[in-house]
């Protein structure tokens, strides 16, 4: 029978992050813990352990997954063995993607907060050995702890690390005499969303499409102006097409043609693969090409063009 509404505390990382530590004094904050029937599932074993006895242990249910193929629904819901819980912490394996998660969660089970725990000392270095799972871990959280942050920690590297993935994800370094402090390092965006016709530049295109998904309605109503390649979907009509990039956010494998919905007044004559720029108002509204509400370009004015310098966008 499926569970409704359980909330999922996500902890991804790196072995040695400091995970299993976090939920240990998590757990142990009253504040955190007021008894509430708790399911900690845990999907790597690291130097520190799980002290249950420390926190309540009748109400909390600890258990192990030891491999990314039976993350599956049906194995994490059997991790409950038959308790009424009301809510989960999962310590992500940081070698799994998080797909592999997300697309297996039971019914009823929704991810309430995602937190990433990394080795300020081996963060860089990380990053640039396995940038993939990186950049999977970066992507959805909310907030990135950097344990045992040492002084001369190259902040400006970490905060480009991260922005590179995510706009949103708060950077918390915390040292090792126990005092913490926040990136605050000013991100401005390298276009002008105020500006009467917001002027998109060749190599901003990655950055701004990611920041419309982000926050669509900060553009409803904006006017834009960018270069991009067409799509033409014979679904769409002959006064629509779809213009985007070609974006890399990781590597080159996970190159994918972002997209945007661009309608005319009239029928146009442009073929995919055509690089044209283009003027047009926003509106986010519901479209049959994303399933739910996204932002349709209404044209004012196009015209061919040549293609940029790298024709693949990036964030770099």
């Amino acid at each position: 029978m499926a569970t409704a509404n359980i909330p999922v505390y996500l902890f991804t990382g790196f072995l040695e992050g400091g995970k299993t530590h976090i939920i240990q004094e998590s757990m142990c904050d009253e504040r955190f813990n007021t008894g509430e029937k708790t399911l900690i599932i845990q999907c790597e074993e690291g130097i520190d352990e799980l002290d249950v006895s420390m926190f309540s242990g009748k109400n909390v249910y600890l258990a192990t997954i030891d491999c990314e193929s039976d993350v599956t629904a049906k194995k994490l819901d059997a991790c409950r063995q038959g308790h009424k819980i009301d809510r989960v912490i999962i310590e992500y394996n940081g070698m799994w993607q998080l797909s592999t998660l997300y697309e297996n969660l039971p019914d009823g089970w929704f991810i309430f907060q995602n937190m990433m725990f990394a080795d300020a000392n081996t963060f860089i270095t990380y990053n640039q050995n396995m940038r993939s799972l990186m950049f999977d871990k970066l992507l959805s959280c909310e907030m990135i702890v950097l344990n045992r942050t040492p002084d001369n920690i190259d902040k400006d590297e970490v905060h480009k690390i991260v922005r590179g993935v995510s706009r949103r994800a708060a950077i918390t370094y915390d040292y090792p005499d126990g005092h913490v402090e926040y990136d605050e390092i000013e991100d401005p965006l390298p276009f002008d969303v105020d500006a009467d016709v917001i002027v998109i530049e060749d190599d901003d295109y990655a950055l701004w499409y990611r920041d419309m998904s982000e926050d669509m309605a900060k553009y409803d109503g904006k006017t834009v102006k960018f270069k991009g390649i067409i799509a033409r979907d014979i679904k769409l009509g002959k006064d629509a097409i779809i213009i985007g990039r070609h974006v890399m956010t990781c590597c080159v494998e996970d190159i994918a043609y972002n997209g945007l919905v661009c309608k005319f007044k009239s029928s146009v004559a442009y073929k995919t693969r055509d690089w044209i720029n283009v003027q047009g108002k926003i509106k986010i509204e519901p479209h049959k090409l994303y399933g739910r509400p996204g932002p349709v370009i209404y044209a004012e004015t196009s015209a061919y063009t040549d293609k940029p310098e790298k024709e693949v966008a990036t964030f770099y």
